[in-house]
């Protein structure tokens, strides 16, 4: 059993997490069964990238500050 924060975190139970094999930074999916219980899995697929592993790599020699942080808020 557990309670969900404010933030509408709760902690996965280490058996729980221990048989769908999650570690932290794993994504976990839920889905609502007929019956309305709820059904917890282990996502798969590819992460989506962070906000800023899309911008890595992008300045380049010569660029000014504001120039580069024009980049970083996609400007």
């Amino acid at each position: 059993m557990g309670a969900v924060t404010v933030k509408g975190q709760v902690t996965i139970p280490k058996p729980v997490r221990d048989k769908l094999g999650l570690k932290a930074g794993d994504e976990v999916a839920f889905e609502a069964g007929p019956d309305g219980a709820v059904i917890i899995r282990k996502a798969r697929g590819k992460p989506k990238p962070s906000r800023f592993e899309n911008l890595r790599g992008r300045a380049g020699k010569g660029l000014s500050t504001a120039q580069i942080m024009a980049l970083t808020r996609g400007e």
